[in-house]
């Protein structure tokens, strides 16, 4: 198992359609790539930084993959769709990370 977290900063004067990315983008994800090894996602919010300023990122969408091979190959099988709609509600970049969970 992995996680997949794809982090979109929160530059200044960035646009994040926090509604459309829940009710489109997140079920597309979804049907898509559950049958391709996707188990689950958490959609956080960033509302701060520690010191009262911004959040590094403003969303972070965590998906649980059931491997880093399974998301390479839904992701080049589904990429240019998913990837594809992300400016339908953003203009930031995001960043992408495969992590193993700590044993």
């Amino acid at each position: 198992m992995v996680l997949i977290s794809v982090m979109y900063p929160s530059d200044s004067g960035t646009r994040f359609d926090m509604g459309y990315y829940l009710k489109s983008h997140m079920p597309l994800v979804s049907q898509r790539w559950s049958s391709k090894g996707l188990h689950d996602y958490t959609v956080l919010k960033g509302v701060g930084a520690p010191d009262g300023g911004a959040p590094v990122y403003q969303v972070v969408a965590n998906l649980r993959f059931e491997s880093a091979d399974a998301f390479k190959k839904a992701a080049s099988e589904d990429g240019p769709e998913i990837f594809g709609d992300i400016p339908n509600f953003t203009d930031s970049q995001p960043v992408v990370q495969i992590s193993d969970f700590a044993e």
